[in-house]
């Protein structure tokens, strides 16, 4: 069971929530996102941005819910930056100490864990000020394809600034982030029925071969064809960081 809505009061946050049938294990790919969850079993905790796929395990019957922040946000809901969170899941206490037993309690006092997840999230962030509004601009940029000493020049920064706002912002560097989000937007065109070798130039890569060794080392499968999308990972068409909603994208490991 899978279901998603899009968050209120955070432009491009989506909320989802899904039961899991146990099984085989699978594959959550990086896309630059870091996201606040709730398990039956764990608890409240933080996924951060990931370089590399992660291998997510559930025991049949657990339930989860997951506010999915945009590229950028994480940091001002969390009060760290991404680089801190990077390739981790950890336990929300670690991060807010007692201030984390609250929405807990809320959710165990049978408050509906979405509810919670979406209210605590858009309390943060007004408390912060807001995210960073560079992150959904360099995000945006990158994901379209432009060079990255091109997008630091049109966010106003030099590429060591970018660097370290990227860091702050994603959890790694511009260059990182846009290879993943290209990886991601040529499976995105290979999964709605693209051939690979044009959702590879579609994406900007220069054949199909290199579009296949990004696949191997980010997602850790020998080939595109390997990342068959999970009813819990879907993704509308034309997504793009800051344009819409971000969802992770899992596959199965069989």
């Amino acid at each position: 069971m899978y279901r998603e809505r899009a968050a209120g009061g955070i432009a491009g946050a989506v909320l989802w929530e899904s039961v899991s049938r146990g099984g085989a294990p699978s594959r959550v790919l990086p896309d630059g996102c870091l996201d606040l969850l709730w398990s039956s079993r764990a608890g409240l905790l933080v996924a951060g941005p990931d370089r590399t796929a992660q291998v997510a395990v559930s025991v049949p019957g657990e339930r989860w819910v997951g506010l999915r922040l945009p590229p950028g946000v994480g940091p001002a809901v969390f009060g760290v930056p991404a680089a801190e969170l990077r390739d981790r899941r950890v336990a929300l206490a670690e991060l807010w100490g007692r201030a984390a037993r609250r929405p807990a309690d809320r959710i165990n006092d049978g408050q509906p864990a979405a509810a919670v997840l979406e209210a605590v999230a858009v309390a943060r962030l007004r408390a912060a000020g807001g995210p960073d509004p560079l992150g959904a601009r360099i995000a945006a940029r990158l994901a379209a394809g432009v060079p990255v000493a091109t997008a630091a020049a049109e966010v106003g920064l030099g590429a060591r600034a970018l660097y370290r706002r990227s860091q702050l912002l994603f959890g790694y560097g511009p260059k990182t982030l846009a290879r993943i989000l290209r990886m991601r937007r040529a499976l995105d065109l290979a999964r709605d029925g693209t051939p690979l070798a044009a959702a590879a130039a579609l994406a900007g890569y220069a054949d199909q071969a290199h579009l296949t060794r990004d696949v191997k080392e980010l997602a850790g499968v020998p080939r595109p064809g390997c990342c068959a999308p999970t009813p819990a990972d879907r993704r509308p068409p034309g997504w793009s960081p800051g344009a819409g909603t971000a969802r992770r994208r899992s596959v199965s490991r069989r």
